[in-house]
């Protein structure tokens, strides 16, 4: 399994063909995106070149690498444009034996999360900050935003390979922390 995973576009287009280019570079078979991908929202400000039609056009592109969970900026009439299913609250995985649960974060989070077992992971966006938190039942996992970051850190996302995640700048790929399962 080698996937990235990112989160909050925003309709930033220039962050979107970063972000695309880092999947080619990175050689993984699927981006999972965690939600927020065409609008900015009303508590943020527009991201770097705002194009949401762009954007549109370059994830419909990928759309047979994509898996993808609805955002709160998200809305149906969004559906009605993009080629891959984005409507969906959570999705949820088998990874070693452990449940991967990804979801945007704004109902199922890391103060509110869904019911997990001991082991089990969750996976959110929607706060724009990396995070890597070991709790009692579960490991909260957030590969913080492609667009716009928050509480100082930079553009990013995260991989999974053989059983890593690894945080990445959006600018070069360069890994800034990692956790092995």
């Amino acid at each position: 399994m080698n996937w990235m995973i990112a989160s909050d576009i925003h309709g930033s287009a220039s962050c979107c063909r970063a972000m695309l280019e880092r999947l080619e570079a990175e050689g993984c078979s699927r981006l999972l995106l965690l939600g927020d991908l065409l609008y900015h929202g009303p508590r943020n400000d527009l991201p770097d070149e705002y194009a949401p039609k762009e954007v549109i056009a370059l994830l419909n592109g990928v759309r047979d690498r994509l898996l993808c969970v609805r955002g709160n900026c998200d809305a149906e009439v969004d559906q009605m444009v993009l080629d891959f299913p984005i409507l969906a609250d959570y999705a949820a995985f088998e990874l070693g034996g452990r449940l991967l649960y990804a979801a945007h974060g704004h109902h199922a989070s890391e103060d509110a999360p869904p019911p997990l077992s001991s082991g089990d992971i969750l996976l959110c966006g929607h706060t724009h900050i990396p995070a890597c938190t070991p709790h009692e039942r579960f490991l909260y996992l957030n590969p913080g935003s492609v667009s716009i970051p928050k509480a100082g850190s930079a553009k990013s996302y995260m991989t999974l390979c053989d059983g890593v995640f690894r945080w990445k700048a959006l600018s070069d790929g360069s890994v800034y922390r990692e956790y092995r399962l």
